[in-house]
């Protein structure tokens, strides 16, 4: 009878811990969604319209598609710097 309980305290104790793995597979899915929106949803400091990729001259940016400005990350931008000189 004993060995039973303790088959049947193991069985309920890995339902509950393969309940909880679920549940933080989902969360973990659900802030990986919002992180992703986050970071396609970059917006214009000026119109807060959504800013989309670009290329003028063979330089990668973002920009406002009201035009009013465009962004370059930093590796663009030490890579435009150093053309320069």
């Amino acid at each position: 009878m004993s060995d039973e309980k303790d088959r049947l305290g193991q069985r309920l104790r890995d339902v509950e811990a393969a309940r909880e793995d679920q549940w933080a597979r989902k969360r973990d899915a659900e802030l990986l969604e919002q992180m992703r929106e986050r970071l396609n949803a970059m917006l214009c400091p000026y119109c807060k319209a959504s800013l989309g990729a670009a290329s003028e001259g063979g330089v990668e940016m973002l920009k406002c598609p009201n035009d009013h400005g465009a962004w370059l990350g930093k590796k663009t931008l030490e890579r435009l710097l150093s053309r320069r000189k």
